[in-house]
């Protein structure tokens, strides 16, 4: 009992729903096959909360006791030992949470304990209001859940295209639902259920927070509900309901009130549809393959009770409270009892069939149209379902294509009443009030409909039946696309018949509904140009039963014709330019029914020429109707607003073509429509600016101002012509913009209007056109120069371009700025309100805008200010950044940043204004100088920090983010929100990366949860919510990255948005690295989160299609990795160390995905020996080397290709032009850039053969910058290897340095060296291997090597020590595995060819130390050694070094004369240390090589004569060495190593006598050098300067060290030359030498010097001088 009485702490009302919808997620929408089972598993263990939907956990009387002494008694909690005692005010808050939602007191509890633990991701709110939240949440996961389980059902209208077992498991699991009652069920709770219901019972326990709180209650309410009626209309789609519950559906539906402004909302919306699914037999047209099986599952063909039942209720008289609901279902019925009738199966349902006729009237008769125009397609959530269109389409075409005698009856009975109507108008009384609209009511709705087509159906391509003369020329026909010359269907027939026939004859009262039906007809491309054909048609003279001898009204010829008509008529009158016209316009000539008719042909031309480019070109370029310049000419005659305005709209659809928008824009210029040139004397202004001030303004309405702007924004999109203007007035856009600027935007907020949203309309239409102008300017010098133009005999000063124009408003603390930042002020006020407001999406568009102008500017500015700068103009601008930390007029505060990062905190709401708000914010960043005042604007206010820090971390938990690719996302709302999320997301990161480069205090450390205001490293971070600690970003980035990494697949972020995970483990690396915040977070990782272990367990990450980001992600974790094993070496943390090294080093498979990330105690104890035993079986690839494997060392270089008019070499200096530095180094070309250049280049070629090759060089413009997108992408995918490969690098010198000795013993840090070693030479050595990789292998062989040696050599005088030199091998690593080495090693050298020498300087030290390895270590000389004899010595069996060593020869000498080549060259000439160590190398090897044959080969080679004479070349650089000035020791150094291999070389007597064949001796005697010995004072002290740090050795050392290997190498040729011992003494005595080689002090007589000066170095000199 004690065991059910426990709490569950993640709350069993919220916790379990939440992870059954994750589950759900990932089974359904995630298509993840390994869910699948999951899903199965947690079905089950649900399976009684589906029954019992909603149903909370009762109370009972020992729960209240037991939760009553949980203050005292203590209350166990699952998962923890022991019980746990809780305060009274948390119990108190139970049993108020327990009556509040009427939930067992344990459950009430649970939930209280989950918002305690939630609290940090909802700041501001206590526990209780969070615990609300939950509650409201866990009945939606589960109603969203049982929503995703019935769509994923295989039916009759739609597929998910899930797998057959998924399938399987769903629907077996949701038809036990059903035939437990579900549907009772979800209606009992959708009328229970109530949002003002709630909130009163809320207010009433104080259960109500902030605006925040009480609209994320609202949503999550309003969400349940919505699930949970979708859940029957789901069903209902696939699967026909049983009769009992279609009834209840019905039952429900007769109850159903609509909304204050007559919709439907969204929830009774969702089950009107689903009763009209219900009585769907449409679907058995399709033909489907599983037809047969369709039928038999409907109730409406198998049982003839379902469907007396349905008749029988439908036809009962009793009214519902909406009859118009009742008429749609009743429509529904009888057009389903057609179809019925029609089938073989419907032979037995007469009776019913019957009465189809009598519904349909009765439908008709209760306004069955109107109600669906405005109460279902008025309905808000109308067009957010695909397949309500889709149901509401096949309900009107069946009515017209089933009932076309009912639709004649309505025809008829429209002319009988137009015939009243007219009569009525003749005799001057009113008509009569009872007349029908039915007809009417039904072409308004088919025009709404279809005028609105949010999923780009476009089904009403059905209503257009292509004519013969289409059809032979097109394969369209109708909505069957590409179903070459069919017939089309029977239906689609009638409904062309339809459309042709309503328009025939057509009687005046249905002339604006035909012309609004045919406006939503024509909605869409191929709509357009069916609609476009028609009205072109209708106006042909040909025509059969046109109306009069002037065609048919609903034709082009009619409407231009009344349009000509009208603008004859209106010009005959046109009064002056005076003011008095505008205060009382003249309408005579036109009446009010005329304008509404010319409004909706002007209406459906804009539809029509908006979609169609071919009905643009068409109409424009019609002789006779020449639409735009009546239209113009219209627009400059006293007309009403309205209707210039509507002529503005179809302007504006006009101007979508560049070629009619140039013309356009001079047609304009030239009626002054915007008055830009006052005629001299005029007093007034006129054109629209008068419209605006005296008309718009008077009566608080602006469609006229709305639409110009949207005209001058199409125009400037389509077409900028730069001599607008010319010879009237300075040429340019300027009047146009000051215009907007003056007249329209900064009026905007001070004039009244009678509808509230017009205001932000306005704002919107005139920011759309300043961001248009924007967006597309691009700084030139010549914008920064003073031009004149000649206007009239005057020169004037000509207008800059208009961006430039809007660029310096923005960098100056102007009006339009000023406004700008106003509006963005009140616009997150009015955002922080949660309310609706009218205009909320237009001003949230404005806000948009807003931002996006300061972001374009931020982009633009330095350029901008760079070409000011170069101009010397005396233009003053500040730059936007800090114009941004001005005061605010308003609130009187510097908070106009503040402002902007507050958007940020409606990133869940407005993701497209958080995602401008991060870019700004990012930009702004980048500025040391504002980072302190930003970190302290930020802290200031303790409300409003607290709401920016959650706005930050709410956008990077956003769980609907998605990263895409930018191919198509834009046509899917939902994915292009998810992509500006993610960017959202990638923004704040980036500006966190680039402030943690910045000094402290910065905006990251603030973001990221660091003390700002005391020392950093002071910092203690907590989990959030301990210690009052809030959620920060950094727990924002470790929850990202901690998603999954317990499991086997690793963390969900690496798979899902691998972009943003490289920038979190970038920001962690970066925290890690940096020495202030080192410490804390090191700290926090180890302890609280576990975090490397838990990431690191899953490397090598693999994700296919994303490899530059795998890769660049490894690299940060890698590099994080080497900084905690050098910390906690450092430290002496051995258990985390040995833990880390466990998991790189371990070559047996061992748990690593325990729960908790901890492997168990006994691992503890092991080393790392213990895992490295030789069992083949069990072994397991190692992390280390797992990692190096997944780093691919080939790179394909792509070719350019095939050029047929560009030229290949200047494309290549165009894309070097192009090219430019990332913020990660790499270089790349700037696609846009170099785009540009191309389309410029392809825009200046003149003549017609040019225009006729233009598509060819488009095709090739588009051939070249795909190849330069994939050598863009080749450079990062290189760039990424090396940093990877240097990452690895790091982490593996970390291991082999850093860490204890003792953690790795000897013998198996050689075989782990040993693997290393051969696996990276592997790589390197294939033969596609990148030549950029080389350096970094290199450098890490080098280390290896060094290691490996000195392992070796540490082990052998151990052994020496313990055992004695007669050991006869390597037991660690054997010497076929040096061998194999050795040869890998000798292979890369090779592999280098005659480049690369500095890459060979670090193989060469390789093999330098791999030839130490070999070397005999020196032996203690003891009592038994000294005993024995020569010969003793010489008959020793040969020990392990000696063999070794020999079989090293072999190997390198069996590579012949390359490799000596190489190495001589490389000992010659190049880069100082490649020749140093190269040197050294022969020195190594000429002293192992008895046979001579390395020594031979210098000397036939001439090698060994260059060497000789390069000592007299240096003898120059050696001499500037003995300056008093401490140089650089470079030559020495050289020096040395040469002198030490011609030393070497002379220890042999055929090498002495080499030498003395190439005049060594004579090169010394020429060096002047010898002769410069420094001079020293009376005290034998130096004249000088020493180096202080005592590096640098004074000048006599120096002198020392030049001079005493050429001594020493006199006396090794003296020794070895035993024939030509004369010869040698004769040389080697040459006076000059003799000279040189007399110690200081010798040559003066003085015997006697300062005892101090007698140092090492000068007894060496005597030594060797004697």
């Amino acid at each position: 009992m004690a065991a059910q009485m426990a709490v569950n702490s993640a709350a069993s009302l919220w916790g379990p729903f939440k992870e059954l919808w994750d589950t759900v997620i990932n089974a359904i929408w995630g298509r993840q096959p390994e869910a699948v089972h999951l899903l199965d598993l947690i079905l089950k263990k649900h399976k009684p909360d589906f029954i019992s939907l909603f149903k909370n956990p009762p109370k009972s009387s020992e729960q209240k006791e037991k939760v009553r002494k949980a203050s005292t008694d203590g209350i166990s909690v699952q998962g923890h030992q022991g019980t746990r005692l809780l305060p009274e005010q948390l119990l108190s808050e139970a049993f108020i949470l327990s009556d509040l939602f009427n939930i067992g007191e344990l459950a009430a509890l649970e939930l209280l304990l989950a918002g305690e633990h939630q609290q940090p991701h909802f700041p501001g709110l206590t526990r209780g209001l969070v615990a609300v939240l939950l509650y409201w949440d866990g009945k939606r996961c589960i109603a969203n859940s049982l929503r995703s389980l019935i769509q994923s059902r295989r039916g009759k209208t739609f597929t998910l295209e899930l797998s057959a077992e998924l399938v399987s498991i769903t629907t077996r699991f949701t038809d036990d639902l059903m035939n437990q009652g579900l549907t009772r069920k979800i209606l009992t709770l959708v009328s229970e259920i109530s949002v003002t219901a709630e909130f009163e019972k809320l207010q009433k326990a104080r259960g109500l927070g902030n605006e925040k709180h009480r609209k994320e209650i609202s949503d999550l309410i309003k969400e349940s509900r919505q699930s949970l009626a979708e859940c029957l209309f789901s069903w209902t789609c696939q699967s026909p309901l049983s009769k009992d519950d279609t009834l209840s559906l019905i039952g429900y539906l007769e109850n159903v009130t609509a909304e204050a402004d007559g919709s439907l909302d969204g929830v009774n919306l969702a089950l009107v549809m689903a009763l009209l699914y219900c009585l769907d037999v449409s679907f058995l047209e399709q033909g489907t393959e599983d037809r047969e099986d369709l039928i038999q599952a409907l109730p409406l063909l198998t049982e003839k009770s379902y469907v007396a039942a349905i008749h029988n209720r439908l036809l009962d008289p009793r009214p519902w409270k909406l009859p118009g609901l009742q008429a749609v279902v009743r429509l529904a019925w009888a057009l389903a009892l057609r179809a019925l009738s029609q089938l073989p199966q419907g032979s037995a349902l007469v009776e019913f069939t019957e009465g189809d006729e009598a519904l349909a009237d009765a439908a008709i008769t209760h306004n069955a149209f109107l109600f669906l125009t405005e109460a279902m397609l008025g309905s808000e959530g109308f067009g957010q379902e695909e397949f309500y269109t889709r149901r509401i389409h096949s309900l009107l075409t069946d009515f017209l294509a089933l009932m076309p005698m009912k639709v004649k009856q309505l025809r008829n009975r429209a002319e009988e009443d137009a015939r009243l109507v007219h009569m009525s108008m003749q005799m001057g009384s009113e008509p009569p009030a009872a007349l029908r609209r039915d007809l009417e009511q039904l072409m308004i709705l088919i025009g709404a409909f279809y005028g609105k087509d949010p999923f780009n159906l476009e089904l009403a391509l059905e209503y257009w039946c292509p004519s013969e003369s289409v059809h032979h020329s097109s394969t369209i026909t109708g909505s069957y696309l590409g179903v070459t010359h069919q017939r089309p269907p029977h239906k689609q027939v009638v409904l062309s018949k339809f459309v042709r026939q309503m328009g025939d004859l057509l009687p005046s009262t249905l002339y604006i509904p035909y012309l609004s039906m045919l406006k939503g007809l024509a909605n869409g491309p191929q709509c357009a140009h069916y609609c476009f054909s028609l009205l072109k048609v209708n106006g042909a003279p040909h025509v059969e039963n046109i109306q009069a001898s002037g065609g048919s009204p609903v034709s082009w010829e009619h409407f231009f014709h009344s349009l000509m008509l009208y603008h004859e008529s209106l010009r005959r009158d046109m009064p002056s330019v005076d003011i008095s016209q505008y205060r009382h316009p003249s309408l005579r000539g036109i009446t009010q029914r005329e304008q509404d008719g010319l409004v909706s042909f002007l209406q459906l031309t804009t539809t029509i020429i908006k979609w169609s480019e071919n009905a643009r070109l068409a109409l424009c370029e019609h002789p006779q109707w020449t639409p735009v310049v009546v239209m113009l000419g219209l627009l400059q005659c006293s007309i009403p607003p309205v209707l210039k305005s509507e002529l503005l709209e179809s302007l504006s659809a006009f101007g979508k073509s560049p070629e009619i928008a140039s013309s356009l824009w001079q047609s304009l210029e030239y009626t002054q429509i915007l008055q830009t040139v006052r005629a001299p004397g005029q007093r007034q202004a006129a054109g629209i600016e008068v419209e605006l001030n005296e008309i718009e303004s008077r009566c608080e309405e602006y469609p006229l101002t709305r639409s110009f702007c949207h005209l001058i924004s199409t125009l400037v999109e389509s077409s900028f012509p730069t001599n607008l203007g010319a010879g009237l007035r300075p040429p340019g856009f300027e009047p146009y913009l000051q215009f907007l600027r003056d007249a329209v935007f900064l009026p905007f907020p001070t004039r009244a209007y009678r509808r509230a949203e017009e205001k932000w309309e306005v704002a919107e239409a005139v920011l759309d056109v300043f961001h248009k102008l924007l967006k597309d300017y691009e700084p030139q010098p010549s914008d920064f120069v003073e031009e004149m133009v000649e206007l009239q005999g005057e020169l004037v000063v000509a207008n800059k371009s208009p961006g430039y124009s809007v660029m310096f408003h923005l960098l100056n603390d102007s009006p339009m700025f000023t406004l700008c930042l106003s509006l963005l002020e009140e616009g997150v006020k009015q955002l922080d309100t949660y309310a609706p407001f009218p205009g909320k999406k237009h001003l949230e568009r404005a806000v948009q805008l807003c931002l996006s102008l300061l972001d374009l500017t931020l982009q633009k500015e330095t350029l901008f200010m760079d070409l000011l700068r170069e101009s010397q103009s005396s233009v003053i601008v500040t730059p936007l950044e800090q114009l941004l930390q001005g005061v605010s007029a308003q609130s009187k505060k510097a908070d106009h940043v503040v402002n902007i990062a507050r958007y940020l905190y409606h990133g869940n709401s407005n993701p497209e204004v958080a995602f401008e708000s991060a870019n700004i914010l990012r930009c702004i960043a980048r500025y040391p100088n504002i980072q302190a005042r930003l970190v302290g604007d930020f802290t200031h206010d303790q409300s409003v920090s607290e709401k920016l820090m959650a706005g930050f971390v709410e956008c990077l938990d956003n769980e609907d983010a998605e990263e895409l690719g930018h191919e198509g996302d834009d046509s899917d709302p939902e994915k292009r929100l998810a992509r500006i999320r993610h960017e959202t997301r990638v923004h704040i990161l980036n500006l966190l990366i680039t402030s943690l480069e910045l000094k402290h205090p910065n905006l990251a450390l603030y973001l990221l949860g660091y003390e700002v205001k005391k020392p950093v490293s002071t910092t203690n971070l907590q989990d959030p919510g301990v210690l009052g600690c809030p959620r920060s970003c950094l727990h924002a980035i470790l929850s990202l990255l901690e998603k999954g990494a317990h499991s086997r697949s690793g963390p969900v972020l690496m798979r899902e948005a691998p972009q943003l995970a490289e920038l979190c483990y970038q920001v962690i690396y970066q925290l890690c690295a940096c020495s202030d915040t080192s410490g804390p977070t090191m700290r926090y990782l180890r302890t609280s989160q576990d975090f490397l272990f838990s990431q690191l367990q899953h490397l090598p990450f693999n994700i296919q299609g994303h490899e530059i980001s795998a890769l660049n992600q490894m690299s940060w974790l890698m590099k994080t990795a080497a900084i905690e094993l050098r910390l906690t070496s450092l430290n002496r943390q051995r258990s985390h160390t040995q833990r880390l090294l466990h998991l790189l080093l371990d070559d047996q498979p061992h748990g690593a995905y325990t729960g908790e990330g901890e492997t168990g105690a006994e691992d503890e104890t092991r080393s790392v020996s213990g895992f490295l035993h030789f069992d083949t079986v069990s072994k397991v690839r190692r992390k280390i080397l797992s990692v190096l494997d997944s780093i691919d060392f080939s790179q394909e270089v792509p070719d350019l290709p095939q050029l047929d008019f560009f030229d290949r070499a200047q494309i290549e200096q165009v894309i070097s032009n192009c090219e430019h530095s990332t913020e990660h180094g790499q270089t790349v070309c700037n696609i846009k850039l170099f785009h540009r250049v191309l389309v410029a280049e392809v825009n200046a070629l003149q003549g017609m053969a040019a225009i006729g090759q233009r598509p060819l060089l488009l095709e090739e413009v588009n051939s070249i910058l795909q190849h330069v997108v994939e050598r863009n992408r080749m450079r990062q995918s290189l760039s990424a290897k090396r940093h990877t490969l240097q990452s690895w690098r790091n982490l593996v010198e970390t291991v082999l340095t850093a860490c204890p000795q003792d953690l790795i013993p000897t013998e198996d840090r050689q075989l782990i060296i040993r693997d290393l070693l051969l696996d990276l030479h592997d790589k390197v050595l294939s033969e596609d291997a990148a030549a950029d990789l080389m350096p970094v292998v290199a450098g890490a062989v080098f280390t290896l090597t060094a290691h490996l040696s000195q392992s070796v050599r540490t082990e052998q005088q151990q052994r020496v020590r313990t055992e004695g030199i007669t050991t006869s091998g390597f037991a660690s690593i054997t010497n076929s595995a040096l061998h194999l080495i050795l040869r890998k090693l000798l292979d890369f050298i090779l592999c280098t060819g005659g480049g690369f020498q500095r890459l060979r300087a670090h193989l060469y030290g390789a093999l330098l130390y791999y030839l130490q390895v070999a070397q005999k270590p020196d032996e203690p000389e003891t009592l038994e050694t000294a005993d024995k004899s020569m010969w003793e010595r010489l008959t020793a069996p040969e020990d392990a070094f000696t063999k070794l060593q020999r079989e090293n020869l072999a190997i390198i000498e069996s590579y012949g004369t390359a490799l000596m080549e190489v190495v001589c060259r490389d000992a010659c000439d190049g880069h100082e240390i490649g020749r140093m160590l190269a040197l050294a190398v022969l020195d190594r090897i000429v002293s192992i090589d008895k046979q001579c044959h390395w020594l031979l080969y210098m000397s036939n080679s001439g090698y060994l004569r260059v060497l000789v004479e390069s000592l007299r070349q240096e003898d120059l650089a050696l001499q500037s060495l003995l300056s008093p000035q401490p140089p650089l020791l470079k030559a020495l150094y050289i020096y040395e190593s040469k002198m030490a291999l011609l030393m070497r070389v002379a220890k042999n007597p055929q090498g002495a006598a080499e030498l003395l064949r190439c005049g060594l001796v004579v090169q010394l005697v020429e060096c002047e050098v010898y002769d410069m010995r420094p001079e020293t004072d009376s005290h034998g002290r130096v004249f000088g300067q020493r180096d202080p740090s005592g590096f640098i050795p004074n000048p006599l050392d120096r002198y020392r060290q030049i001079l005493l290997p050429a001594l020493r190498l006199c006396q090794v040729i003296l020794t070895s030359s035993t024939a030509q011992h004369q010869q040698a003494a004769a040389q080697v005595r040459h006076p000059h030498l003799q000279y040189c080689t007399a110690p200081a002090g010798c040559s003066t007589g003085k015997t006697s010097s300062p005892p101090v000066l007698h140092s090492t170095s000068r007894l060496q000199h005597r030594s060797c001088s004697s």
